[in-house]
């Protein structure tokens, strides 16, 4: 059989999915990774990749989040790298757990991303620094709402000078193409148990109620961001929510505000946190596993042209419906 035939029947059954997922109201990434990792398994146990040898007993761990901070991305077979919040979760209790573990030294190279996982990685962020590791941030090029956001319970935060960071904020968005269905004659049938049931329809208009709703949602998220930049950094929320208008800012402009404490790169970051630490600690970070079908190495990339993964890999990472997001747009 040859690869573009096995490639075809293996898109041909991934669209069939994605359509009976969509029209049941699921949303492709949680329950696309819950439900494909009987099939494609990953060897859950981390497994560390040495960096700097030094002491086994004082070790500092390297994490990286890098690109959009969303669930059910990295989960599935036409992507073995790029962010994956379940495996950054699960990274960070592993080392929140291992008493050889002094610092953390995470690399946040994003525009920032879901709410809801920007708090989930905040809240492990925390509990590690009441298991008493240090916690340092380097920040790559950009390290943006969301990605400010995750970096805030550190000790130390380093940025260059032309990181983009700030966009601090919260931001909710949606299409609505009801007048040029109309031009086109497509009407739509809603049936609907409540007024709101179809808030932020694409196909209607929004209404002030609709919009007071929203916007009501926004503002305790946008309450939450400030809060944890005020907890983390030590600042009064009036300053905060001056600094906190979705603007962004450069790493220079990051340091004179307070948004971080020191310019300087990642070996920057790693050397202060070393000399913190003390002694000769040893450097690790952990290697991304290999996907597995029934136990043998498995990915579906090599089966098939870059066109056809680049297709199916954004089909299954399609979000459908608005979501609200610490994210900075261009």
């Amino acid at each position: 059989m040859s690869k573009r035939i096995v490639a075809s029947i293996i898109a041909a059954a991934l669209l069939i999915f994605a359509i009976l997922t969509q029209s049941i109201g699921l949303v492709m990434s949680d329950s696309f990774s819950e439900s494909s990792s009987n099939m494609l398994a990953r060897d859950e146990a981390p497994k560390e990749k040495v960096m700097e040898r030094g002491s086994a007993q004082k070790r500092i761990a390297r994490i990286s989040v890098e690109g959009t901070i969303l669930s059910g991305q990295g989960t599935n077979p036409f992507s073995d790298a790029g962010y994956n919040h379940q495996r950054l979760l699960d990274r960070l209790e592993t080392i929140k757990k291992d008493n050889t573990v002094k610092g953390v030294l995470l690399y946040v190279n994003s525009p920032g991303g879901g709410v809801f996982e920007s708090a989930e990685i905040h809240k492990e962020l925390l509990e590690l620094k009441e298991a008493g590791k240090k916690l340092y941030v380097s920040m790559g090029s950009m390290a943006a709402s969301g990605g400010y956001y995750i970096s805030t319970p550190a000790d130390q935060i380093y940025a260059s000078k032309q990181t983009l960071t700030g966009s601090l904020g919260v931001i909710m968005q949606s299409v609505n193409y009801k007048e040029l269905a109309n031009e086109y004659g497509v009407k739509f049938n809603t049936i609907k148990s409540g007024e709101f049931k179809d808030i932020m329809s694409p196909t209607s208009d929004m209404t002030q109620e609709d919009r007071d709703i929203l916007q009501s949602l926004v503002d305790d998220s946008y309450q939450d961001f400030v809060n944890v930049i005020k907890n983390g950094r030590d600042m009064s929320e009036s300053k905060v929510k001056d600094l906190a208008d979705g603007r962004i800012y450069s790493g220079k402009q990051a340091l004179d505000n307070g948004l971080i404490d020191q310019l300087g790169f990642e070996e920057d970051a790693l050397s202060a946190l070393k000399e913190e630490i003390g002694g000769a600690p040893q450097v690790f970070e952990f290697k991304s596993g290999n996907p597995y079908m029934f136990g043998l190495p498995f990915n579906v990339k090599s089966f098939m042209p870059n066109s056809e993964v680049k297709w199916i890999q954004e089909m299954i990472q399609d979000r459908q419906g608005p979501t609200m997001m610490y994210l900075y747009t261009d």
